[in-house]
């Protein structure tokens, strides 16, 4: 892909994690990045390594369950690196507890992030998709939709937007659209390490322990998903759409 005719993507929640490893194997893959998350200057480490590597990235400050901060979002995206044809609906928070402790403020928290702000981030990117008659939404489920002790709001979140992936397949597939999903297991981020917090264990310790209960014995790594990505967002994948795809390591139903 050369920088005439790039395409933009936006990947959101990518200050770190799994986002910024989406972000930066995007950049390498041709793509004009815009790195988006709560906090803009949290962005810098991740435009900087896909600028050092001579791609081009935008940091743009979103709150994605607010309506018109994802609007306002995408509209920068639009003047500063061009329409977007690739989304990466990848922010989220963990708000866990046990059902009985479980706030309405926590569970309303996780639903706001995960599923009406990759609405809302679809919504406003859908147009550029259509008008171009080319686009790729991808969205991040996790191996917690299929239950997690725990996790009642976030595997609820993670299950809702399968659906909403196979939805969105549907009905954008006649514009050239594909939707996908992709549903990490096990990786080392600073969210797993706030799990093994919560559990009040040793990450390195939780680490060698979730090693040894997948099949190819070791966890994943953010660039594991990032390659997925990749994938989805590429040409070779136009008749790809409405999957989730698991990278755990081992089968998942």
């Amino acid at each position: 892909m050369n920088a005439d005719n790039a395409r933009t993507a936006i990947v959101t929640g990518a200050a770190r994690g799994i986002g910024a490893a989406v972000a930066r194997r995007l950049g390498a893959d041709g793509c004009a990045v815009a790195v988006l998350d709560l906090d803009e200057s949290a962005c810098a480490p991740t435009v900087d390594a896909i600028g050092s590597a001579g791609g081009r990235a935008l940091a743009v400050a979103v709150d994605v369950a607010d309506e018109a901060s994802a609007q306002a979002a995408v509209e920068r995206v639009v003047g500063e690196l061009g329409a977007p044809t690739i989304l990466v609906n990848n922010a989220g928070i963990i708000r866990d507890n046990l059902l009985f402790k479980m706030s309405a403020d926590d569970w309303d928290a996780v639903m706001g992030v995960h599923l009406r702000g990759a609405f809302l981030m679809s919504r406003a990117v859908q147009q550029h998709m259509t008008d171009a008659g080319w686009g790729r939404i991808i969205n991040l489920s996790s191996t917690s939709a299929l239950g997690n002790r725990g996790q009642a709001n976030y595997s609820t979140a993670k299950a809702g937007l399968q659906g909403f992936t196979k939805t969105l397949a549907i009905e954008l597939g006649r514009f050239g659209v594909t939707a996908n999903a992709i549903a990490p297991g096990f990786i080392q981020t600073d969210m797993t390490r706030a799990t093994a917090e919560r559990l009040g264990v040793s990450f390195e310790d939780f680490i060698a322990f979730s090693a040894k209960e997948i099949p190819v014995q070791r966890v994943g790594q953010p660039e594991d998903i990032a390659a997925m990505a990749s994938f989805f967002a590429s040409e070779e994948a136009g008749f790809v759409s409405g999957q989730v795809i698991y990278v755990a390591g081992g089968p998942r139903a």
